[in-house]
């Protein structure tokens, strides 16, 4: 065994700690000084800014609310930058316009409203829809206004009846007025020029409405729109919050099946059209028990056009002299009366038609031409099912007994006095009328006995 004296082991030993010193810093992870910059670090991608877009075009109508609360929603749920709205419609229904503007300001996104293209409007329902939204803004050569209620519902009275309508319309101008003022507080524009155009149904454009501080902005399209609103603050339910739209990425969100069902059904003349298909189909299941199609066509049909009635309220008077004049119709099937009853219901059905929708703003009301040719078309299916009824009338029976009579067949037998003749396909028991008849003979009947034909021959 070797034993190492002190001087030898620290000898030997220092060299042995020096490498593996030095090996150690070799090693060992370097912190950076605090003079020295630390190495750069990879930074985490900015999350892409998002702002959902929907375009409102045509009369405000429940398949219009459904769609703006859906978008609202979605675009809630995405937690999307804003919501752009791009409006453009000639007003519509209260309801339904309530329904938006109370979902649009207890919004948790921000939504901004935009009247575009160039050409569009906001008017009637469409001004409160504006008021609305956080950020109003329009496209150059748009216009903003006229927001008077026009329908009311109820007939057309006289005297006491007129003054209930003005009364009635009077409480329903008071109560928009109220709601628009207070929209236009929540959001802080223009409330005496809102109350104008609910009162005296003021119009203004692009350039009026910014200047009367109805609108916060022109914007010629949408990017010019977002860049034009990026970091305004605009006032949510929670709070103040700032805008970041500028280079977001704009995801349309498109109506779904059932709310392009509903818009189709919203629109009156759609509405017109199905009734009078469930008229026409009705009738001819009645006048052809067991064809099946006619009936479930003409009932579905039915339900969905007094279903899109009931959706704009329609006049009671004009249903019932469209009623009137079905009833007409049919009367002069049962009874002919040479076609005066199909005239007196082809007039009760125009005024009918035309009363129905009287009372709704314009866009609203059926079209005069599609009143006009609807018209024509069941005036002339009834003159033609008056004409063949007539003619049936007129025409010789032609089946029974009864039909036998002048027809003419052949002597299968001699008739001496009696024989077998042939006539409508069968073979019938025959008597000569007088004289013989020789078989092969032609022959016309003359009489009927019971089961047998009298006959006589035929030159």
């Amino acid at each position: 065994m070797v034993t190492l004296r002190g001087g030898q082991a620290w000898r030997l030993g220092l060299p042995i700690l020096l490498a593996v010193t030095g090996l150690a810093m070799i090693t060992a992870p370097v912190p950076p000084s605090a003079g020295a910059p630390a190495s750069p670090q990879p930074a985490a991608a900015p999350a892409v800014r998002v702002v959902h877009r929907i375009d409102v075009e045509g009369v405000i109508a429940p398949a219009t609310a459904r769609y703006v609360l859906r978008a609202i929603r979605q675009a809630e749920e995405a937690h999307a930058e804003a919501l752009l709205i791009r409006l453009d419609t000639p007003g519509g229904l209260v309801q339904s316009m309530d329904d938006i503007t109370k979902s649009m300001l207890n919004a948790a996104v921000p939504i901004i409203v935009y009247v575009a293209p160039e050409g569009a409007r906001a008017a009637s329902a469409g001004v409160f829809i504006t008021y609305a939204a956080h950020v109003a803004a329009m496209a150059p050569a748009t216009r903003i206004g006229a927001a008077h209620p026009v329908s009311i519902g109820g007939g057309q009275g006289e005297g006491e009846g007129q003054q209930q309508d003005k009364t009635l319309l009077e409480k329903v101008t008071n109560d928009a007025v109220g709601n628009i003022r207070g929209i236009a507080r929540r959001r802080g524009r223009n409330a005496d020029w809102a109350e104008r155009a609910v009162r005296q149904s003021v119009v203004a454009t692009a350039e009026e409405a910014l200047g009367l501080h109805v609108i916060d902005l022109i914007a010629k399209d949408v990017d010019n729109l977002l860049r034009a609103i990026h970091g305004r603050t605009v006032t949510m339910v929670d709070g103040p919050r700032r805008l970041a739209t500028a280079g977001a990425r704009i995801e349309r969100v498109d109506q779904d099946v059932t709310e392009q069902f509903l818009r189709l059904l919203a629109d009156p003349n759609i509405g017109f059209i199905l009734l009078n298909i469930g008229i026409i189909g009705i009738l001819a299941e009645l006048y052809n028990p067991g064809l099946i199609l006619p009936g479930v066509v003409g009932g579905i049909a039915l339900i969905l056009g007094l279903a899109s009635f009931a959706i704009v309220e329609v006049n009671a008077a004009g249903l019932l002299l469209i009623g009137l004049a079905v009833v007409m119709f049919i009367a002069d099937i049962k009874v002919p009366g040479q076609g005066v009853l199909t005239f007196g219901g082809v007039i009760s059905f125009i005024f009918g038609a035309i009363l129905l929708t009287s009372r709704q703003a314009p866009f609203l009301r059926i079209s005069l031409q599609l009143i006009l040719g609807v018209a024509a078309v069941l005036a002339a299916f009834f003159l033609f099912a008056v004409g063949a009824g007539m003619r049936a009338q007129r025409a010789a029976v032609r089946s029974g007994t009864e039909g036998l009579m002048g027809a003419t067949g052949v002597a299968r037998t001699a008739l001496e006095p009696e024989g077998m003749v042939y006539v409508q396909g069968e073979m019938w028991t025959a008597r000569a009328d007088s004289g013989t008849i020789g078989e092969g003979s032609r022959v016309q009947v003359v009489g009927l006995e019971g089961l047998r034909l009298r006959v006589r021959p035929v030159e």
